[in-house]
């Protein structure tokens, strides 16, 4: 078991702009990675070890709180996660109602419904208990329990300005490392747009890593999960937005995550590998709220709110598509990454040991039986337009270690739908590969 505590005197991160305001926020995020300055914030209290969660009431007593509301899905509650936690708030004598109506991508409805039945039952903290749809959740209800307005009201940066209730996270995933983040991710069903809320405010105040509760996960959201957590540190790692410290999170994540994913795949109850892919997700959730992301998740963002596909397998599809794409701006990056993940890179060139990468995150999602393709998820191109105008809404887009146009989205997410990493396919007239990688 162990215990971090990380705190900064930094009131602020990166986010005081709204991120709609393009030229205002490439000057706050742009960060030249031969310049020294550079701002780290990452206020959560993080306990990990076996058990961990059984101890939630002893941990949070200190908040003063003497009413809670547990946010979790129906799934994880019937699994019976949430007795231990119960059983430990009931022993230090703290009240709590249960709100279990978190479905995957959480809508906007479902938050405020949330705030409702908080401000019904008077309760001054959320736990969130669940994968990062349930800790979504429970940071847009502790945000909107306290500021006013609508949920939609707040997307982009520095929009919330009353500090939310305490939240409690308890990740029954190893993946979104929302535990550690500074947002949160909500659909607009009227527009099918999923938007982001992001503020240092939002970081949960407890995050607790408990491996007992992910030990029967089953196979296919062990490998969603975890293939969400190499995207976030791949794409923090890369981040025209990254600092020294961001990118030390992320490395260490794709290591850990390069040695233990396909392990708790195959082996479920091993609880090592499973602690290490709580720990690897943390790490990279910490990261990526340093540096945000990239194209993977401007684009796979708009899968999740237009067909309602699963973050983590969106992602992971995705991902070596956009890394072909974002191969000539960050080689070297990509040869560390191969190094990462465990593979011999002697006498490669860095061009051939980047390349290698791609190759590795391809074989992991092959070896977990993740589709190779987008169409396979029920991604259609008669939806493209949109896709591309949602993905370039994105402030990851800017951010991306390649600069991005419509064009090259629109690139990237047909060569996705066919599988095309080696050039055009015959199927449908999509751009040249020497397009997408090197647009005039």
């Amino acid at each position: 078991m162990f215990c971090i505590m990380i705190v900064s005197g930094i009131k602020d991160l990166f986010f005081q702009r709204n991120i709609n305001t393009p030229k205002l926020f490439v000057e706050r995020m742009l960060i030249n990675m031969t310049t020294v300055p550079f701002k780290y914030f990452m206020p959560t209290q993080v306990e990990c070890g076996a058990g961990i969660s059984e101890k939630t009431g002893e941990i949070v007593k200190d908040l003063g709180v003497a009413r809670l509301l547990i946010i979790t899905d129906k799934g994880v509650r019937a699994a019976g996660l949430l007795d231990g936690i119960e059983k430990s708030l009931t022993a230090v004598n703290l009240d709590y109602e249960i709100f279990d109506e978190v479905e995957p991508n959480p809508s906007a409805e479902t938050i405020h419904k949330g705030v409702d039945y908080l401000k019904e039952h008077k309760c001054e903290a959320v736990i969130a208990v669940g994968g990062g749809s349930s800790i979504d959740t429970a940071k847009g209800v502790a945000v909107m329990a306290v500021n006013p307005g609508h949920i939609l009201d707040y997307e982009g940066a520095g929009k919330v300005t009353v500090p939310p209730l305490p939240i409690i996270a308890i990740p029954t995933t190893a993946g979104t490392g929302s535990e550690t983040t500074n947002s949160t991710v909500i659909t607009n069903k009227e527009t099918s747009f999923k938007l982001a809320v992001l503020s240092p405010l939002l970081f949960p105040k407890i995050a607790l890593l408990d491996p007992n509760l992910i030990l029967h996960l089953p196979q296919e959201i062990t490998a969603a999960t975890g293939m969400d957590a190499l995207t976030h540190a791949i794409e923090s790692y890369t981040s025209k937005a990254a600092n020294p410290v961001s990118q030390a999170f992320a490395m260490q994540a794709i290591k850990m995550i390069g040695e233990n994913l396909t392990k708790s795949y195959f082996v479920g109850t091993d609880l090592e590998s499973r602690e290490k892919m709580l720990v690897a997700s943390m790490l990279a959730g910490v990261a990526f709220s340093q540096s945000r992301l990239g194209n993977v998740h401007a684009i796979s963002h708009t899968f999740g709110g237009t067909f309602n596909i699963p973050h983590g397998i969106a992602n992971a599809a995705l991902l070596p598509f956009v890394m072909r794409f974002n191969l000539p701006a960050c080689a070297d990056q990509y040869k560390d990454t191969t190094i990462a993940l465990g593979k011999d890179v002697t006498g490669l060139s860095t061009l051939e040991a980047a390349e290698k990468a791609i190759e590795t995150v391809i074989e992991m999602n092959q070896a977990m039986n993740i589709p190779l393709n987008i169409k396979d998820l029920g991604v259609s191109l008669e939806y493209l337009p949109k896709l591309v105008k949602d993905s370039m809404r994105s402030g990851n887009v800017l951010i991306n270690p390649r600069l991005t146009k419509p064009a090259d989205i629109q690139s990237i997410i047909e060569n996705a739908y066919y599988g095309n990493l080696e050039g055009p396919t015959k199927e449908k007239e999509v751009l040249p590969l020497e397009n997408v990688l090197y647009p005039v």
